[in-house]
């Protein structure tokens, strides 16, 4: 009897910890944050990063190798190649807010899955920080710049919205698709509406 106690203890201890080093590699986004007491131009668009940065916390939680290398045809991208693209998205979103330009001149280090994953979340997180402190007018200077060998290009934040925020939300679902196609489905008490995990 006192063998089972001391197990189911360990046990509760192995999973405590575990969740503990879980939310420390990918602090944001298990739920999604308070909303705002407010609505403003920047608080709206900060719930809409933060929503995206929730459903990609859970559209990437608990991905394995065959989820990641899954690619249901040959001109179809991996769950990979997918996350990948959200990165850059993300460095876009965040960027804009920084008033930084996206540099393609620069050459950019080669992450791992995990640190890509990390790296998203802090920059999606980061981004709606900004934007919730944000005036309408701050919006105006928050645009997009592209630099490139030949030259740089600017867009407005409405671009931002219609163009990185939504297209991110859009290859968020596409990760969604392609772990159920591999064996590993979105977990079922993730509560988009609530944004928080539910028993149900």
């Amino acid at each position: 009897m006192k063998l089972r106690f001391l197990g189911f203890i360990l046990l509760i201890f192995t999973f405590m910890n575990s969740f503990a080093q879980q939310k420390e590699n990918t602090p944001y986004y298990y739920q999604i944050p308070d909303e705002p007491e407010n609505y403003t131009a920047g608080t709206v668009a900060a719930r809409l990063v933060d929503g995206l940065g929730f459903r990609y916390f859970w559209a990437t939680e608990g991905l394995r190798d065959i989820d990641l290398n899954y690619r249901p045809n040959d001109s179809a991208r991996t769950a990979l190649e997918t996350i990948d693209h959200i990165y850059n998205l993300s460095k876009v979103i965040v960027n804009a807010t920084k008033k930084t330009a996206n540099d393609f001149t620069v050459k950019q280090p080669v992450l791992t899955y995990r640190e890509k994953r990390n790296k998203t979340l802090e920059n999606i997180r980061a981004a709606s920080e900004i934007l919730k402190k944000a005036s309408a007018e701050d919006l105006r200077n928050f645009k997009i710049i592209f630099k490139g060998n030949n030259g740089t290009t600017e867009y407005p934040f409405w671009n931002n919205l219609n163009g990185p925020i939504a297209d991110a939300i859009w290859h968020t679902g596409q990760v969604v698709l392609l772990r159920r196609s591999s064996g590993n489905p979105f977990n079922g008490n993730v509560s988009l509406l609530k944004g928080e995990l539910v028993e149900k």
